[in-house]
């Protein structure tokens, strides 16, 4: 190219001197560098030695000037989650240049979420144009199309692409949260933890986790974790939910009771009741479970006992399933008596009756066979149920069901003739049937 066809402006990156193919190749394809970096003096390097088919040397101070952006992408990221990821020791521009190779610097952006996978891979590829043709001059000269293809991939992948939201240093936030000036705006805190790679995520949810079970964690601390842990816990991969829940079963076997309370409750606060192993379902459920049946009628403890179990509805394991199926539905029917202070007969806790319902509404086949096989076997259930009243609450339960089983289930009949308002008696007959003596179960 003659010199009139030269960039009629570096410093504006204009380069329209020229009508030729390659210069509107190159203005289509460099218009997409930002701004602020299309002065930088690599790429003005660049425009100068293409526009005079310099290609050889055009690879290579394009190439300087990615390394140069990555650099401070990194710099603005997070240099501390650099140099733990790179095991490097970087604390100024000028290190990478002494200490950080191409190769490392690319992983390390990717590992730190500067750039993603597939701009990891493009770049290693572009990396290699570089190392051939610019840092062999031995090899074969490369085509002008070799060269813009390696800067089309080095634009599209980094040089056009704006800088990645700062990372906060996870020490840092969390010393933070141990103190009242700590910020509990939710936007700000998702903001802080959703730019986080996800190993970070992992590792902040775990940190809050174990500060959470601590004897000695404050108030104030274990406050913020219950305002931050809820937020994270929505950014986090299935498998570490699952890796951290099932760190209550150590927890558990450790034999710290205060500890195994506190590591329940953050299961409960973040939601990970599905993660639960059946050993601590069991170790959690069964208890309460036994109380409840051990305490029927008394309506403090059904209260206190439902209101414990109702925050793992849906989560039973099959061992207890019967046992928690009968405490639920002899709580709810309650009983018949009388009190000087009112006119009703008929009692049942009304806070345990109140949620019981809804932990209803989670039931499938197994659950609803676990309520028949309790209606046909608890004689006690059987009695009270003889009252229009406690057997109209036995209904309201048992429309739920209804509206719960799978289409083949086995004992819908069962449950059609309780629902009907005019089979009460067949009901009680379908009941009784097959029992060696039929007692007299209903008037007339």
């Amino acid at each position: 190219m003659e010199d009139s066809n030269v960039l009629s402006s570096v410093n504006s990156f204009e380069i329209l001197a020229t009508d030729s193919d390659e210069i509107s190749l190159i203005k289509e394809r460099f218009q997409y560098i930002r701004e602020e970096v299309k002065h930088n003096p690599y790429i003005e390097e660049t425009l100068r030695v293409l526009t005079v088919g310099g290609y050889r040397s055009a690879i290579g101070s394009f190439w300087n000037a990615v390394v140069d952006d990555l650099r401070n992408k990194i710099l603005f990221r997070s240099l501390d989650l650099f140099n733990k990821e790179m095991n490097t020791k970087v604390s100024t521009y000028e290190d990478f240049q002494e200490n950080v190779n191409d190769e490392t610097l690319i992983e390390g952006a990717y590992k730190i979420g500067v750039i993603d996978w597939e701009a990891r891979k493009i770049l290693k590829q572009a990396k290699e144009t570089r190392h051939i043709f610019d840092g062999h001059p031995r090899s074969s000269n490369p085509s002008f199309i070799k060269a813009l293809s390696m800067m089309e991939d080095c634009i599209k992948y980094v040089l056009s692409q704006e800088y990645p939201p700062h990372i906060i240093n996870i020490t840092e936030y969390i010393a933070n949260m141990a103190l009242t000036t700590f910020d509990r705006n939710e936007f700000s805190i998702s903001e802080a933890i959703s730019n986080l790679p996800n190993n970070y995520q992992s590792e902040l949810i775990n940190r809050l986790f174990s500060s959470y079970i601590k004897d000695d964690c404050s108030s104030i601390m274990r406050s913020n974790i219950e305002i931050v842990s809820p937020i994270l816990w929505k950014e986090l991969q299935t498998q570490t939910k699952r890796q951290l829940i099932q760190r209550v079963d150590q927890v558990i076997t450790d034999g710290n009771t205060a500890k195994t309370n506190y590591a329940f409750k953050f299961v409960i606060l973040v939601g990970g009741k599905e993660f639960l192993s059946t050993r601590a379902r069991k170790y959690k459920l069964g208890p309460c479970i036994d109380k409840l049946l051990q305490n029927l009628d008394v309506f403090s403890v059904e209260n206190e006992c439902v209101d414990e179990l109702s925050q793992y509805a849906g989560y039973i394991p099959q061992e207890l399933l019967f046992d928690y199926v009968n405490g639920l539905t002899q709580t709810y029917v309650g009983s018949i008596g009388h009190s000087p202070f009112f006119p009703r007969t008929d009692f049942y806790a009304d806070l345990a009756a109140n949620k019981i319902p809804r932990m209803f509404e989670s039931f499938d086949d197994e659950s609803s066979r676990a309520f028949i096989a309790c209606i046909k076997s608890n004689s006690k259930l059987q009695q009270r149920i003889l009252n229009d009243i406690k057997f109209d609450r036995l209904r309201t339960l048992g429309e739920i069901v209804y509206s719960r089983i799978s289409e083949n289930f086995e004992d819908r009949h069962f449950l059609e003739v309780l629902l009907n308002k005019n089979t009460k008696k067949e009901f009680f007959d379908l009941l009784y049937s097959g029992k060696k003596k039929r007692r007299k179960i209903y008037p007339g």
